[in-house]
């Protein structure tokens, strides 16, 4: 969209992303923090490797992935760019692993709209909004630009982790390839538990449109990322 094609090398920050995007969720499966025994359909890391493994694999993934970052085929001036929005993205004021912390302490409480936003935005939407402006600074987007994708990022990360909540309650285990009713058994702080699931479909909905708007200036060709953004909350697992 920003390019007008991919540009060259790109897929290099793919794959760096991903190796983040695994390794949190090796370690998110831990019995330390969710104890999950299934993911994408098959057992957990730290089922198949033991828990050690799983640690270290984790550890391993995320140090990969700075590596590939640090040798992106674009302007030293955007790899630096990059690279901090994605330790943002991934760290501890704002970023996933903050997220994670206040997840922890907000389980068998019931919080506030504030608290449950702060956890969604942090542990989910920060990353998926990392991804996507680093791959807009990638492709050369001007300041302006980059405001427009950030807004889009955070408003579908969010809506991506309030649908996740729902389907949490609304599939099985089979249809979601990992465990369902994690969520409540846990008594984590969900959208679902705080407004039900219709509000909360609606409140994605929203998300959606208010994504849109953000890419309205880019006209035709932002229909990609708008497609992704329906996907992401009419999918079913």
């Amino acid at each position: 969209m920003i390019a007008g094609s991919l540009p060259s090398g790109i897929e290099e920050l793919g794959a760096a992303l991903e190796m983040l995007h695994t390794y949190s969720l090796i370690h998110d499966d831990l019995p330390a923090l969710d104890n999950d025994d299934l993911r994408r359909g098959r057992p957990t890391c730290h089922k198949v490797f033991g828990e050690a493994i799983a640690i270290l694999a984790g550890d391993a993934l995320q140090t990969q992935a700075y590596e590939v970052l640090s040798r992106l085929h674009c302007a030293p001036e955007s790899r630096v760019r990059i690279i901090e929005e994605i330790a943002h993205g991934t760290g501890t004021i704002e970023g996933m692993i903050g997220g994670q912390v206040v997840d922890l302490e907000a389980e068998h409480t019931t919080p506030d709209l504030k608290t449950l936003e702060y956890i969604h935005r942090s542990k989910t939407a920060a990353l998926i909004g990392a991804s996507i402006v680093s791959g807009g600074v990638y492709g050369g987007a001007n300041h302006k630009a980059v405001g427009e994708l950030r807004s889009f990022g955070q408003s579908i990360g969010l809506a991506f982790q309030i649908v996740d909540d729902v389907l949490d309650v609304t599939q099985t285990s089979e249809q979601l390839g990992k465990t369902a009713g994690k969520d409540t058994a846990a008594e984590k702080a969900t959208y679902p538990a705080l407004f039900g699931i219709e509000e909360s479909l609606k409140k994605a909905g929203a998300l959606v449109e208010s994504a849109f708007t953000s890419l309205d200036g880019f006209g035709a060709q932002a229909e990609t990322l708008k497609a992704l953004a329906r996907f992401l909350v009419e999918r079913k697992k």
